[in-house]
């Protein structure tokens, strides 16, 4: 018997759809049979390499799908995970066989589509469902800091259980750490190493925003043998944008609530050897009362810089030991010369003025110090020290963004391109 040449529109059509990973497609056929004919069961025209049972698909295994006769063939393939991703795949020319083209997803439930035809031409349909083995080993995430209210200076943190230092592996981890803010802002991460990186916008965050974090990298494969785990999402919104600027040669503190200045305080700040860090830093926290001792700091119990200090309302700026707080030991010298060993001291009244209307994630810069520069990330968040330009190279996805349009804008300049 033989029969008339198909038509191979709709072939071509699902291909295109498949390799774009899209599920549906948006053109068809004619074979003599109207489209809207009830697919009848094709389970007797499709064989494919799922689990049988009760048992699990290796993720590291492509999904295959193949039509039984030799004059049946596949028309449409679809598959999909329980949380709606789609898994691109690529339909032979004709109609013989399909094969993803993505790694499955770990520990996922999927349902598979087969859309199918006879040697007449008629519509068959086969729905396959199977569940895959769950990652023997993944990297999970951990974002920061805790749900609340920050400052506007407050980097999102996001801490990874396994290091990541393959490029093409960090840009699928970083392709699922999502952050949405209210008003919407641009922003980055930032690699600070293999298992940490940081998240801020170009500028500090609006204010009163709410800012969404989540993963989409749960069962997502990121190398050989290694998916993504779990990750808690996480909401903050912001305050006011509040901001302590200390010059520490004029020796005066001015704090700022929305560009409005509400305060000037005399200040004293770290003494020669002991100069306080110029630069943007962010409240990491607050203490009432902290006891403070040189040996904490390298300082030997001898010598003559030694102290074993009470202090209150302490206002945290770096993990080294740097604090804005209570110093009524040299209320003399405040507004007038500095004397301290890197702290920047007040009265106990203005400190706790101070202590009241700042909170973690507000903005603390220092400038005119003889000291050298707040470091980004080994002591506090100096993430606001980075230049914007410099922030995005830390992004594997942003710096191959900007790589491909330098090598776009010079081929343009290349004389006959």
């Amino acid at each position: 018997m033989s029969h008339a040449p198909r038509i191979p529109t709709v072939v071509s059509c699902t291909l295109l759809v498949l390799s774009l990973g899209v599920g549906a497609t948006g053109c068809g056929g004619t074979h003599g049979n109207p489209l809207s004919a009830k697919p009848y069961d094709a389970a007797g025209q499709v064989v494919y390499n799922g689990p049988a049972g009760s048992q699990k698909a290796d993720p590291d295994k492509p999904l295959e799908i193949t039509a039984k006769g030799k004059d049946d063939r596949l028309t449409d393939v679809t598959a999909v995970d329980g949380n709606g991703r789609y898994l691109a795949g690529e339909l032979a020319a004709d109609g013989s066989r399909w094969r993803s083209t993505a790694p499955l997803v770990a520990g996922a439930h999927y349902t598979v589509k087969v859309s199918t035809e006879n040697e007449d031409g008629s519509p068959g349909l086969r729905t396959l469902t199977f569940d895959t083995a769950a990652a023997k080993d993944a990297v999970e995430v951990e974002f920061g800091p805790d749900a609340g209210t920050y400052g506007v200076g407050q980097p999102i943190t996001a801490q990874l259980s396994k290091p990541v230092k393959d490029k093409a592996a960090r840009a699928i981890v970083e392709r699922a750490l999502k952050v949405e803010s209210t008003p919407s802002v641009e922003g980055a991460w930032y690699w600070v190493d293999d298992k940490v990186l940081h998240y801020r916008p170009k500028e500090y965050w609006p204010t009163h925003a709410t800012i969404n974090v989540h993963s989409n990298l749960e069962g997502v494969k990121i190398a050989d043998k290694l998916y993504g785990g779990a990750g808690k999402p996480l909401k903050i919104t912001t305050g006011d944008r509040v901001e302590a600027i200390t010059d520490a040669a004029g020796h005066t503190m001015t704090v700022k609530r929305n560009g409005e200045v509400i305060n000037t305080i005399p200040v004293t700040t770290g003494k020669p050897g002991f100069a306080t860090r110029n630069g943007v830093k962010v409240v990491l926290g607050k203490q009432y009362f902290v006891r403070m001792r040189g040996t904490t700091v390298g300082i030997s119990a001898g010598s003559s810089d030694a102290y074993d200090l009470p202090v209150y309302y302490a206002t945290r700026v770096t993990w080294s030991g740097e604090y804005v707080h209570a110093a009524p030991w040299s209320v003399g010298s405040q507004g007038a010369e500095n004397v301290s060993h890197g702290c920047t001291g007040m009265s106990t009244g203005n400190a706790a003025w101070f202590f009241e209307n700042i909170n973690e994630g507000d903005i603390v810069t220092v400038v005119n110090s003889i000291g050298e520069d707040m470091t980004p990330f080994d002591n506090g968040f100096g993430d606001w020290n980075v230049s914007w330009d410099k922030w995005r190279t830390g992004s594997v996805l942003t710096a191959d963004l900007k790589a491909g349009q330098s090598k776009v804008n010079s081929a343009r300049l290349r004389p006959g391109v």
